[in-house]
């Protein structure tokens, strides 16, 4: 029989941890639960050994990024053939782990929870914007319809959770990536998540925004290296060009540039920072 795994990354989440697990170890018995404790003040990691839970505690709080990154560790430590990861705030809905292990069963390697295939979304207006540009954004790169990037609701197979996570604020889209690149195979199921707290992960809906950009950036960089580092050297190849050419005119038209050597020096620059920048995406598409 598969060894399956429940894992709840939990800080500071003592009034909903117990019901959650109890809930779990009630409708599958058979399954394990572990509780990877983010550094919580609070009786979190305490409740959650009392429900029943495995609990990994941190001395502090490291955030999201290397709680889910212990939490890897260790179901892998627990010999975990497939691992069902839910958020300990509630908004999951538990009921839905069965629908995620039927597509592992069926031969999917990723399966996410999506909040925006069906129902309605109980997040913030800003979330909401922010996921489905994440959305459109994946969907394009995926080559695959993907409705809910940032969901933390998901399940998957224990060679998706050996996959390398970097990234220091979040885990949710670079696994996506990762498991999309390795040519793992990847659905959703729709899910109705259920109102919830403010988000720890945004001050405001504007940091929001300029934390969802400089992913989307990541994104880019490290899913197309090439078209990133592409574009970003044409910014300073392209001044460089039209510099270049209004002095080669000049150099024509006058015989000389005697003086204009500042635009020479600031056109040979802005030419050898657009090969350096091919340069790195060349050596980035290779790793």
């Amino acid at each position: 029989m598969s060894e399956v795994i429940v894992t709840i990354p939990a800080y500071k989440e003592e009034d909903t941890i117990g019901n959650l697990i109890k809930e779990i170890k009630k409708m599958y018995p058979h399954y394990e639960v572990l509780v990877v404790d983010d550094g919580s003040p609070d009786k979190t990691a305490e409740i959650a050994e009392e429900a029943g839970a495995i609990v990994y505690r941190h001395h502090r709080n490291f955030g999201l990024a290397q709680t889910f990154r212990t939490e890897m560790k260790e179901c892998l430590k627990m010999n975990a053939d497939f691992i069902i990861h839910i958020d300990a705030d509630g908004q999951y809905p538990t009921e839905k782990i069965d629908d995620l292990m039927q597509k592992l069963n069926e031969g999917y390697d990723l399966v996410l929870g999506s909040r925006f295939g069906k129902g309605k979304y109980s997040g913030s207006f800003s979330k909401k914007v922010g996921n489905k540009m994440f959305a459109k954004l994946f969907t394009r790169l995926l080559k695959m319809k993907i409705t809910d990037t940032t969901t933390g609701f998901r399940a998957f197979t224990a060679e998706v959770a050996k996959l390398p996570i970097i990234n220091n604020f979040t885990y949710t889209q670079e696994q996506l990536i990762r498991a999309s690149k390795e040519n793992f195979k990847i659905c959703e199921i729709p899910i109705e998540g259920k109102p919830t707290k403010k988000s720890r992960l945004f001050k405001n809906p504007f940091d929001y925004a300029i934390k969802a950009w400089i992913n989307i950036l990541r994104i880019y960089r490290d899913y197309q290296p090439l078209k990133f580092f592409g574009i970003l050297g044409l910014c300073f190849f392209i001044p460089g060009l039209l510099i270049g050419s209004r002095l080669f005119y000049w150099y024509i038209t006058l015989g000389h540039i005697n003086n204009k050597i500042p635009q020479a020096i600031l056109c040979l620059m802005l030419i050898i920072i657009a090969v350096q920048v091919w340069i790195g995406g060349l050596i980035a598409d290779k790793r």
